[in-house]
């Protein structure tokens, strides 16, 4: 996209409004607000649905595949983000590719509201990972695409809709989340999940027009006739090659689930890899963009370390949750799930916060790079809290709730000197003829780190709860500290970005 394009864009959108930033902010703020509500309430329960017993109404797997399972299918909706990225910049647009994501979203919740058992489950799995593939990275690409890139406000921008995030992702986990549902079917909870996202693209549709002007509507790299032949030629070729691969390889036993969570695992780093060369070696990148890349290489790497850390709050602390939680507190008995709202609470009350120190800091506040080492920090420090009840306690007693509350508390901070951050600088850092596919690789990280999970998440048992937390903790720790040395040759890189 032109710098002309871009201010065409800017200059459209109706620049107060919204806690004085363009009105499209309330737009996006909701729309993500409605599809968090979705996501995060099936994503509180959908743990225990895959490990219950079929009794208590789950589906009776396993427990450790089920906590890798839970882990790679939170690296495929993020992987995804690939193909929505992409399909926004070649194609449709963000706009179009945000709406059509929030339809896939929604039928998948209905699915799983379904019973339909495993077959069901995997059907859902599909939807919601295209779903989120198509929205999440293309809804928060159209935040950048309100602001001008010398607009101060950007960074306090991102903040507020992160919130908008969050306050989705605090409120469904109570209500999907409560006993009351649990005891009585997981599938009622989903089926609250896909009203949510059906409020999210009534918002959307709704004031898009108004708010929004054209930003999300132009697309920034399209395909021209030829290509789009090669494409099309490439996706059909593509969809007969996999349907040739699974009906060979999971009749023979090749294709199971231990072997497809390993096969994502390694894509999780070997798809980004791939996405940094491309982007470097391209001819659309000039050499000023060029740079900007290779500063966002150790962004990257230190995000996976982050989210690593700040995923296991819906696997391996969620189980912690269950199984090693006093769950009768004060007369009131807890549901797991509702742990889940504990991130985004704490979210929604330090957000504005930190909003308003950076604001306040202006060119004064730390860089970029600074703030990804205190996200680190921040991180591990979160997994030592965790560790100490083993150390007090022993691995067979029940622990007191506020360990946990402790430990969700300390990675919020370090979330909201990284994540907000992350994506304001991914929006800044970004190749022009990139712009969405960027975004697409910054939940890539995400991707990475929950990859890497899968295969984490099986070391953890009560018995080793001290080695598993101290290792991880210290290691996050440890890249912070490095972290916060280079940060002055990353910061020459950046060319001019802060």
């Amino acid at each position: 996209m032109s710098a002309i394009d871009k201010e065409k864009i800017v200059s459209s959108v109706p620049q107060k409004g919204f806690f004085g930033h363009p009105k499209g902010l309330f737009t996006l703020f909701f729309t993500e607000f409605w599809e968090r509500f979705s996501y995060y309430g099936m994503r509180a329960i959908l743990l225990f649905y895959m490990y219950y017993e079929v009794s208590k109404g789950g589906l009776g797997i396993d427990e450790r595949t089920a906590l890798s399972i839970m882990s790679i299918y939170g690296s495929l909706v993020y992987m995804s983000g690939i193909i929505g990225g992409w399909l926004a910049d070649r194609i449709f647009g963000t706009s179009r590719a945000v709406f059509y994501g929030g339809v896939f979203i929604m039928l998948g919740h209905i699915a799983l509201a379904m019973p339909g058992g495993l077959a069901m489950f995997f059907v859902s799995m599909v939807l919601i990972v295209i779903g989120t593939g198509l929205l999440k990275p293309n809804v928060s690409s159209m935040v950048g695409d309100i602001y001008s890139e010398k607009d101060d406000r950007r960074d306090a921008g991102f903040s507020i809709f992160y919130m908008g995030i969050n306050l989705g992702g605090f409120i469904s986990p109570l209500i999907v989340g409560s006993r009351s549902v649990m005891e009585y079917s997981f599938h009622l909870g989903f089926a609250f999940a896909a009203i949510g996202m059906f409020f999210g693209l009534l918002v959307f549709l709704f004031t898009k027009k108004k708010n929004l002007g054209l930003a999300g509507t132009y697309i920034a790299n399209p395909l021209s006739p030829a290509e789009k032949k090669k494409v099309s030629l490439v996706i059909a070729g593509a969809a007969v090659l996999l349907g040739i691969v699974l009906a060979v390889t999971i009749p023979a036993g090749l294709l199971t689930i231990q072997s497809f969570i390993a096969i994502v695992g390694i894509l999780g780093f070997i798809i980004p890899t791939i996405y940094f060369i491309v982007m470097y070696r391209s001819p659309k990148t000039n050499e000023v963009e060029r740079s900007r890349v290779l500063a966002y290489i150790p962004l990257f790497l230190a995000a996976v370390m982050f989210w690593s850390i700040q995923e296991q709050g819906s696997t391996i602390l969620a189980n912690f949750a269950d199984k090693r939680t006093q769950l009768d507190v004060a007369g009131i008995h807890l549901s797991p799930a509702w742990f889940q709202s504990l991130n985004p609470l704490f979210i929604i009350l330090l957000a504005p916060v930190f909003a308003w120190i950076w604001m306040k800091l202006g060119k004064r506040q730390p860089s970029v790079p600074h703030k990804f080492s205190l996200g680190l920090l921040f991180a591990g420090l979160s997994f030592l809290v965790i560790l100490l009840p083993a150390y007090f306690g022993g691995a067979n007693s029940l622990v007191h709730p506020i360990w946990l509350v402790l430990s969700y508390l300390v990675v919020v901070i370090g979330e909201l000197c990284l994540s907000p951050v992350g994506l304001s600088a991914t929006t800044k850092l970004a190749p022009a003829a990139f712009s969405a596919q960027t975004m697409s690789l910054w939940f890539l990280s995400n991707a990475a780190a929950q990859g890497l999970n899968a295969q984490i998440v099986k070391f953890y048992r009560p018995e080793t709860e001290m080695l598993y937390f101290g290792i991880i903790g210290l290691s996050a720790i440890l890249l912070g500290i490095i972290l916060f040395f280079v940060t002055p040759l990353i910061q020459k890189q950046m060319k001019g970005v802060r």
